[in-house]
């Protein structure tokens, strides 16, 4: 018996050191993962580096080619209209750099998080740098982009040099909606573009939305003070979210049913930088609960269903040629194949606000 207990007290011991063991390798590997990534950023940036000033685009990401198409070509703008900055494209989104990384849907590509550039930015000393958040609200999205200039500014890695810290100028350029001005004007381009839609129809935007609990800078307001800004344009206007809490779908179609809309065209388009995942499936997606009825759930959404199906069974009429994927005059289009969005984007980037983090570690306070 004691031998018993003796060999299983020993097998108990060898498991927790193999755990260890085990624990030190993804360490380890975490490690030279993080190290190879800064070199390949670092060899990006100094192969790049023409200039003295830079700005980096920071979008969430995607695995679209569609997205990175709007990506590619905000970027080539933004070079062209901004000709003394060197340009860089970057995502937050670690799911979204991974699955490019392994061409999950496209070529092969390279978008690395904010961090990776703005310590090889720092590492080649460029004086001026432009961090442009590409989010519609100031969400939780954003949050990380202020988040990565934050450990930026204050030197977290502490291998960039003191005195350039003090002196590099650190601004960062507004998502597309950071003030209720913003909305405001966003629905008047948003009319150049959609008022044939709304004309005939229901026109209603799908945004993202934060739910409750990562509300951050409350911005899920925003998407209201749009709403109300377009309806003074043509009260066919409606703006919903996936995330938002009691502006899901379902109570887009409850405020349609109060202004009489209880059936014909309803149109669908993506309030969202680009045209990935949501917009494709979430919104004109061919996903569908129904069965004989809807199943509501505890958020009041009915799940598994896509808007333009969800319309479809609650009696609105569908034009599927609205939905064919980034037609000449289709829906399935992100916001910065816009040209006139895009403009508002190289706005806030001209007049981005110089942030001070090297100075305080809580600059907030």
């Amino acid at each position: 018996m004691k031998k018993i207990k003796f060999l299983i007290i020993a097998m108990m011991a060898m498991m927790t050191t193999t755990a260890f063991v085990a624990c030190s390798d993804d360490d380890d590997d975490a490690i030279s993962n993080m190290q190879r990534y800064q070199n390949e950023v670092d060899a990006v940036v100094k192969a790049q580096k023409k200039h003295n000033k830079a700005i980096l685009l920071v979008a969430f990401g995607s695995t679209w080619q569609q997205a990175y198409d709007a990506f590619d070509l905000t970027r080539s703008e933004y070079e062209k209209e901004f000709s003394d900055y060197d340009v860089y494209l970057s995502f937050s989104s670690a799911i979204c750099i991974n699955r490019a990384m392994a061409g999950e849907n496209t070529d092969k590509r390279s978008f690395y998080e904010p961090k990776y550039w703005l310590e090889s930015f720092g590492r080649v000393q460029y004086a001026e740098i432009i961090v442009q958040s590409m989010q519609v609200i100031p969400g939780e999205e954003f949050s990380r982009v202020v988040n990565a200039m934050k450990d930026f500014g204050n030197n977290s890695n502490g291998d960039l040099d003191d005195q350039y810290m003090s002196r590099v100028v650190l601004k960062l350029g507004m998502p597309l909606m950071y003030t209720e001005a913003d909305a405001k004007y966003l629905a008047t381009v948003l009319n150049q573009n959609f008022s044939k839609y709304a004309q005939k129809g229901a026109m209603c935007f799908m945004g993202h939305g934060n739910p409750d609990e990562y509300d951050t800078y409350k911005a899920n307001v925003r998407y209201t003070q749009l709403e109300e800004a377009l309806q003074k344009l043509n009260k066919n206007y409606f703006v919903g979210t996936v995330d938002m809490t009691d502006n899901f779908k379902v109570q887009v179609r409850d405020r349609m049913i109060e202004a009489g809309l209880v059936s014909g065209n309803v149109y669908c388009a993506p309030l969202m930088s680009i045209a990935g995942d949501h917009a494709h499936n979430d919104m004109a997606g061919d996903d569908d609960a129904w069965d004989n009825g809807f199943e509501v759930n505890e958020d009041g959404e009915v799940e598994d269903t896509s808007w333009k199906k969800y319309f479809d069974h609650m009696g609105y009429t569908i034009d599927p040629e609205a939905y064919k994927d980034n037609g000449a005059d289709g829906l399935v289009k992100g916001l910065l194949e816009y040209k006139d969005v895009r403009a508002i984007y190289k706005s806030h980037t001209r007049n981005a606000e110089v942030v001070d983090y090297y100075h305080s570690m809580y600059p907030e306070e």
